[in-house]
Parts: C-alpha cells; sequence; structure tokens
C-alpha cells in the first residue's frame, strides 16, 4: 500500500510539473505575440506620421494658383521641415570644468619663468604670451593658480554625424580648444574625424588635463609638443579591425603648427624672411592600438609616429638662433591595469618617445643686428620617457608616483652643450569626494631645467589642485 502511494505521489508532482512548465511556455508565447504586434502598431503610426508631415508640407508649399489670403505659412513650414528630422531630440550636453591650485615652489617665479632644458625646450615654468594667446604651463605661479575653466558640448548631429566642442578659457584668454565632427554611420570598422582636435598620438595627448594622473604634463610631453600638446587642425581616419581583440589602425593629416617640433609659418619679414615658410597642411602621423585582457588584467599598447616640417624660432632669446627643417616623432606607449574590484585598481603606464631634427639653424651675422644669414647644418637625437605607478585605494582615494627622464640629447656639433640624464619625480595623493570633485596634493622634484648661465637648477614643488565639473559630460576614454 505504501509502495502504491509513493509512486502515485511521484507521477501526480511529475504531471503537475510538466503542466506548470507547457503552461509557462503558452503565457510567454502570449506575450511574445503581444509584443510583436505593438511593435507592429508602433512601425504603422511612425510611417503614417512621416507620410502625413510630408503630404502636408508638399500641399502647403505647392505652387500657388489660391489667393494671397491662402498661401502658405513659412514660418510654420521650417518648423515643420525641422521636426521631420528631430533635431529636438539632438539637445547637446553642457558641461563646465575648472581647476584651481595652490603651489608652493623652492625658486622665485621670475627665476623659474626663464629656465630650459638645453636644445629641447625654452622656458617649460612659467607662462608666455603670443599670437594673442596665453601660453604656459599649468600651476605657473607661486600662490594661487586659477588654472582654466574648460566647457565642452557635444551633441549627435544626425544619425550620421556628432559633433565636439571644448573651450578653454583662463583669466585673459578665451581659446578654441577643440571643435570637430565624428562620422557614426560609415560602418566596417571605419570612422573619419575634421577640425581641431588633439592628436592620437600616444596615450596621454588625447586626454584632457582634468583627466590626467598628475598635475602636470611629464618632461617629454612638454619638451617635444609643448604645453598644450599636439593639438591640431585637420582630418583623422580610423579603422577598428573586425578581430575578438582591441586593434585600431589611424592616420592623420594636419595643418602642422605646433610650436615646440614643427611649424610653418615664415619667420621674420616676407620680403625679407629669416626662414621661409611652407605649405599646410604639413604633419603626418600614424598609429596603431591593440588591447586584450587576461582575467582582470587589461592591456593596452600602442606604437606612433609623426612626420613634419619644422620652423623654430628663437630670434628673442639671449643666443638668437631660427631653425629651419623637418622633424620626426616615434612614439610606444603601454598601459597594464589590474582591477582588484570595481573601484580598486593597480596600474602602470609608460610612454618611450624618440626625436630627430634635421634641417639648419640660422644665427646673427653681428650680435643684436636682427641679421640672420649665417647658418650651420643641425641634428639632433633626443629620447625620452615617462613611467608611473597608479594605486587607486577604493572609490576615493588613490595614490601615484612618476619617473620622467631624457635620457637622450644629442648634437652633431659637440661645441653645443646639450646635458642628457635629466630627471624629474612626482608623487601625488587624491581623494574624490565624487565624480565630480577631487582634490590632489602633488610633490615634484625637478632635475632638468638650466639657467642662462648653464647651471643645472634643482627645483622642489607642491602643489594642492582643486577640480570641479558640473553638466552632462561624455565618458572619458580607457
Amino acid at each position: 500500500m505504501k509502495k502504491l502511494l509513493t509512486i502515485s505521489l511521484v507521477v501526480s508532482s511529475l504531471l503537475t510539473a510538466d503542466t506548470s512548465v507547457e503552461l509557462l511556455k503558452k503565457q510567454m508565447d502570449k506575450q511574445q505575440l503581444i509584443i510583436e504586434t505593438l511593435q507592429a502598431k508602433i512601425e504603422k503610426l511612425e510611417k503614417n506620421d512621416v507620410h502625413n508631415e510630408q503630404a502636408y508640407i508638399r500641399n502647403i508649399t505647392m505652387p500657388s494658383h489660391e489667393t494671397d489670403e491662402h498661401k502658405p505659412n513659412i514660418a510654420h513650414v521650417k518648423k515643420v521641415q525641422s521636426t521631420t528630422f528631430g533635431q529636438s531630440k539632438y539637445i547637446p550636453d553642457i558641461s563646465l570644468v575648472a581647476d584651481f591650485s595652490g603651489v608652493a615652489r623652492s625658486k622665485k617665479d621670475d627665476e623659474v619663468a626663464h629656465l630650459e632644458i638645453p636644445g629641447v625646450v625654452h622656458g617649460l615654468l612659467g607662462s608666455s604670451s603670443e599670437d594673442g594667446h596665453e601660453h604656459g604651463s599649468n600651476n605657473a605661479k607661486n600662490g594661487f593658480n586659477f588654472n582654466y575653466a574648460e566647457l565642452v558640448l557635444s551633441s549627435a548631429v544626425d544619425p550620421f554625424f556628432t559633433l565636439d566642442a571644448i573651450f578653454h578659457l583662463t583669466e585673459g584668454d578665451f581659446e578654441v580648444e577643440e571643435a570637430f565632427f565624428t562620422s557614426t554611420a560609415l560602418g566596417n570598422g571605419l570612422k573619419v574625424k575634421g577640425g581641431k582636435f588633439l592628436s592620437n598620438f600616444g596615450y596621454i595627448n588625447d586626454k584632457h588635463h582634468h583627466t590626467w594622473s598628475f598635475s602636470d604634463a611629464s618632461l617629454i610631453y612638454e619638451g617635444f609638443f609643448g604645453s598644450e600638446g599636439l593639438n591640431e587642425i585637420g582630418l583623422q581616419a580610423q579603422w577598428l579591425a573586425p578581430t575578438s581583440n582591441y586593434l585600431m589602425f589611424g592616420l592623420e593629416v594636419l595643418q602642422g603648427n605646433n610650436e615646440q617640433s614643427f611649424g610653418t609659418d615664415t619667420i621674420g619679414d616676407v620680403e625679407s624672411p629669416k626662414a621661409k615658410g611652407s605649405d599646410a597642411p604639413s604633419l603626418f602621423v600614424a598609429y596603431a592600438k591593440s588591447s586584450f585582457d587576461l582575467g582582470d588584467t587589461t592591456i593596452l599598447g600602442g606604437i606612433s609616429y609623426a612626420n613634419g616640417t619644422t620652423r623654430l624660432d628663437h630670434s628673442s632669446d639671449e643666443d638668437p638662433s631660427v631653425f629651419t627643417g623637418d622633424s620626426e616623432i616615434y612614439g610606444a606607449d603601454l598601459l597594464v591595469k589590474h582591477y582588484f574590484n570595481p573601484y580598486s585598481y593597480l596600474s602602470w603606464q609608460s610612454e618611450v618617445m624618440m626625436r630627430e631634427m634635421d634641417g639648419q639653424e640660422l644665427t646673427e651675422t653681428v650680435a643684436n643686428s636682427g641679421t640672420f644669414d649665417s647658418s650651420a647644418n643641425v641634428n639632433k637625437k633626443q629620447a625620452g620617457l615617462y613611467t608611473q605607478l597608479e594605486y587607486g585605494i577604493d572609490n576615493n582615494w588613490k595614490t601615484a608616483v612618476r619617473y620622467d627622464s631624457i635620457f637622450k640629447n644629442d648634437h652633431n656639433d659637440a661645441s653645443v652643450f646639450t646635458p642628457s640624464n635629466l630627471n624629474k619625480y612626482s608623487a601625488m595623493v587624491e581623494y574624490r569626494t565624487s565624480e565630480f570633485a577631487k582634490f590632489r596634493l602633488q610633490y615634484n622634484r625637478n632635475e632638468a631645467l638650466y639657467n642662462e648661465d648653464g647651471r643645472k637648477q634643482k627645483i622642489d614643488t607642491v602643489i594642492l589642485q582643486a577640480n570641479f565639473a558640473i553638466g552632462a559630460h561624455g565618458a572619458h576614454s580607457f
């Protein structure tokens, strides 16, 4: 009897389970049918709306045989035509980023303004005014600094393009930092960008200051590209390969106005130039980038190359000179980032770059004459790197250390003073109250700068940085 009851219960349970499964399947099929019906109705309504709207536009814009009181309302026609493309859906994202700092440096402002890395860059610290714009590094002065405000507008234009504009504001200047369109519908992994933009050379160049791990740029970036980085007017084409891992190739054709390594302008009077200019575009950049994941670790690497015409004007320096020629820059970058959890990570980031400049250096025949007739063939080979280790402790705290070095600074004229083994050491700790506000305390030890007498200067700097952002801001690149 017990066996019979047990068998009955098992059979009953199986039958009930089968019935429940069948009932669930029927309910899911019914819901799917409802969804498909609703989708069909929506598509029909959308088609009817477009058809009715287009018919209305045709009717009210037909060549007139009607009386004056029945002529179309042109303003209303334009309104209807604009809504046909759903422009109201593309309201721009608007954001503002503001950066402030307090600086305590072991040298006075007027002393550091004249320091340089011999043969590499003039006036690395401090600021100067050229072409009506204020140029210089952030945290330029002892005491308090309003470094910049960055106004960002970004939106889809239509289904085929997006438009981005970034405006850079300082106390005495308003500058278009970037303004570019980007294609979104070419397909096959292709993308085109045009306008004024930060080049994708290397890893850090296309990233804005408020996303950096440190308050200042590395020695090699400021030495080769200046305080604003490689920021040019031109066209960019990128192709994302259809591979399982990220693999992207890019090519840029740029105007070539970078003041630190390139340039196309005529130096001096047009009638009697110190160095004749060249036609633009004159700067070409190519790169390849790839990444892959190993568990919770992401590895991203890339190689870059830039080639362009060079015009460097140092005619107002203590030892006046003008350089005319060509420059090549090679770069390689690597980022290894391991996540312990969504907010905690350890990352190692490095870039190495080499620059070769080949051309002529024009010098004054007579001191203070302003006449640049004599010339000498010049070949410079310079190389440097930065490497940094960053630890994200949690959602609020992170800390990092960085080492900078220009380890090669060769000149074909042995009599020219070009020291090498130029180093800089940095450490920072950062606290974020949210994704939109952060405070950073940073210490720098700079052993790469020389004064006008050729003596090395060792400069200690403490920076307290505050950075705030408001408004809708797009996600930053990895």
